[in-house]
């Protein structure tokens, strides 16, 4: 697909129709200023499950159902497949990654191959759980360590990416450890990526609930880890 837009602002959403309608006339709002060419991609259910639809046709957003089933992977591959963008920014549709910041992200776009929204740089904060917290950090030391990642936050989703370089991937995992597997294999697969972090406060989503299971989160990611560490990344 040929690179048309200056930038691609990508929602994987399930469910959160109330949180979009929020966000998108923000998002729009942002993106106005900074450049002239951007799209905003809702990448929804296979089927719609809410008025999601209606919301981004509401917002000039572009509307578009995930293929290969209703997991958050699913998502991602069928986002950084339709967007257009030279910049792909991947932010979360629950209201926890806020708009402005999307200004921070695309600023360094002429400097990095990828910047990060930071948690747990100086300056970075969230305001998850002790819990979550505590297993966010588990994950982020394990995978920085294991595979060489020198990131203080591999795990969080609110990214600017260089659209060629995403869209070169070949991404195989179905859940939230995708955010993970992207990162390695763009390190990997590009000597000298420029990777820059910046301090972000995370925040809680505003409506609805999250569609994380802890379980399975924990099993995926500890089989990940363990599978990108050993395979040979092409």
């Amino acid at each position: 697909m040929e690179l048309t837009k200056n930038l691609s602002i990508v929602l994987p959403a399930y469910l959160e129709e109330e949180n979009l309608r929020l966000l998108l006339p923000r998002i729009n709002k942002v993106c106005s200023e900074i450049t002239d060419t951007y799209e905003i991609l809702v990448i929804d259910t296979e089927k719609a499950m809410d008025g999601t639809p209606n919301a981004c046709n509401e917002n000039g957003a572009s509307y578009i159902n995930r293929t290969g089933g209703n997991t958050y992977g699913a998502a991602i591959r069928t986002g950084v497949k339709s967007a257009s963008g030279k910049k792909i920014i991947f932010m979360d549709a629950d209201g926890s990654h806020h708009p402005e910041f999307i200004k921070s992200l695309y600023s360094e776009k002429d400097t990095s191959d990828v910047v990060i929204a930071s948690r747990y740089m100086k300056g970075g904060h969230t305001e998850n759980s002790p819990l979550l917290i505590l297993m966010s950090k588990i994950v982020n030391w394990g995978f920085a360590f294991v595979l060489n990642i020198k990131c203080k936050d591999v795990s969080n989703s609110y990214r600017l990416y260089d659209g060629e370089k995403l869209k070169s991937l070949s991404l195989k995992c179905e859940n939230f450890d995708i955010v993970e597997e992207v990162l390695y294999k763009l390190i990997k697969l590009n000597k000298g990526l420029v990777i820059k972090e910046l301090p972000f406060s995370f925040k809680q989503r505003m409506f609805g609930e999250t569609k994380r299971n802890l379980p399975k989160f924990i099993i995926t990611y500890v089989f990940t880890l363990i599978k990108l560490r050993f395979m040979k990344i092409k």
